[in-house]
């Protein structure tokens, strides 16, 4: 009897866990297929201090190779999925296609950067979804602070040291919060016109800062923010982004060379292209992670719309947490399909075990276990958390956090990451688009002609 052939395809939170959790309960016994654009699983939560120099970009790496024994990495994405060939349709790195056929099959795409219909935000603004744009954003901030330094113009100098952030949810809150400390410390080195500062603007249409949050931790959250001189505005956003600045919702317009688009994110498209039944693009399925009428296709993660059996009408939230739980879920229900186990399919359920967002510094807002921590010991709780959920390179970035607290910051341009490299439209925000590719084709890679910093925002 030939060996059942399983295909994930993702390797994020929910892809990863589903992979490491089947590799151990299947022991070999089955083939197992990675299907993922790059060769490591990326811890999202800490790449805000990526982009402000904190932690090297490695450190969020986990290799899938040396962590994943017995399971075969594809590296390429997903174009189409045939559902009744079985089969899973890909484009690798290079270009070339490729197809992957399965017993079972993982959907676990995750999500990409979520549009709003504003003129001038997809061609002006970045986003936070992997890491070359945090590369990108610690390189451009870099450059507007030296420029800025520069600078002879009053205008050109503020307009340059002003850094706006669409969104006050988790990312956008944390991008601000050590963007701010960032640009702190470099303007020490390279000190702006006299009573000249960095200006961070928060911006989100919503009441208060991390809406999703305890109106404690909100709370706490917009109190070191504010203290810390970030210009912090609710039910406030962007009406239109223009390469001078961006005109705000109450009427003001901002000049700023730096919009950081952190309003949230939409499931990857390649659910929607099944043709399945969605749920604001999320692929429904059952509490078992099947999606209904295809007993061989499970789906967790950002992609999936999974009931939500403690709040019944609703689906769980896309966050990391609840991914990661899910694809231990997906795991055992994929070998229990297969005879595995008890071969008893199990239901998503789970328990907040409380929040915590990273204000940089020994500043956070953590809500562990239901309990409401502010200040250090909020810090500590934090860097505690993201130690013991990381998968790997824990020693690597508990060094980097000690380096960080007793020498000064490193700030200096790298110039890998290009600003039409990391274009905010795109669906492999993993992924910097190269020279040379189909979507590049005819365009300069003058320096003159493409400076993000003089033409461009972001």
């Amino acid at each position: 009897m030939s060996r059942p052939r399983i295909v994930i395809i993702g390797a994020g939170f929910a892809g990863y866990r589903t992979a490491r959790t089947l590799s151990k309960l299947t022991r070999g016994k089955a083939d197992i297929t990675l299907l993922n654009p790059t060769d490591y699983f990326l811890y999202l939560p800490l790449l805000p201090q990526v982009a402000a120099g904190i932690l090297e970009p490695r450190r969020l790496t986990v290799s899938l190779s040396h962590t994943l024994p017995h399971v075969r990495l594809v590296l390429g994405e997903a174009d189409h999925i045939d559902l009744d060939g079985r089969t899973v349709h890909y484009t690798d790195p290079e270009g070339s296609g490729g197809t992957v056929a399965y017993d079972r099959l993982v959907l676990a795409a995750g999500s990409v950067n979520k549009l709003l219909p504003i003129p001038g935000v997809a061609e002006h603004a970045h986003g936070f979804r992997g890491l070359p744009e945090a590369l990108y954003l610690r390189d451009h901030v870099t450059r507007q602070v030296e420029l800025a330094a520069a600078a002879d113009d009053p205008e050109t100098c503020a307009a340059r040291c002003t850094f706006v952030v669409v969104g006050a949810g988790y990312t956008g809150t944390e991008v601000a919060a050590h963007g701010q400390l960032f640009t702190e410390s470099q303007v020490r080195k390279h000190p702006l016109r006299q009573g000249m500062r960095p200006r961070w603007m928060l911006l989100d249409i919503a009441e208060r800062v991390l809406p999703e949050m305890d109106e404690k931790l909100s709370r706490t959250a917009d109190r070191v923010l504010r203290q810390r001189g970030v210009d912090v505005r609710m039910e406030t956003s962007v009406k239109e982004a223009t390469h001078d600045g961006v005109l705000l919702t109450d009427g003001e317009f901002v000049e700023t060379r730096t919009l950081v688009w952190c309003v949230g994110v939409r499931p990857d498209p390649l659910a929607e292209s099944l043709g399945l039944p969605l749920e604001h693009g999320r692929l429904l399925v059952d509490p078992h992670l099947q999606v209904p009428g295809h007993s061989e296709v499970f789906a967790c993660g950002d992609a999936a719309a999974v009931p939500d059996l403690e709040k019944p009408g609703n689906y769980a939230p896309m966050t990391a947490q609840h991914a990661w739980r899910q694809g231990k879920i997906a795991a055992l229900n994929v070998a229990a399909s297969l005879g595995r186990g008890d071969g008893e399919l199990r239901p998503y359920r789970h328990r907040d075990l409380g929040f915590v967002v990273d204000l940089g510094g020994m500043k956070a807002a953590a809500h562990p276990l239901g309990v409401s921590l502010p200040g250090v010991a909020a810090g500590a709780i934090t860097r505690g958390y993201h130690l013991a959920a990381m998968p790997g390179n824990r020693v690597r970035v508990a060094a980097d956090w000690l380096l960080d607290a007793v020498l000064p910051r490193q700030a200096v341009q790298l110039g890998l990451v290009r600003s039409w490299s990391v274009p905010l439209d795109t669906s492999s925000p993993e992924l910097a688009r190269v020279m040379g590719g189909p979507e590049r084709q005819g365009e300069s890679d003058d320096p003159v002609q493409r400076n993000p910093g003089d033409r461009k925002l972001g």
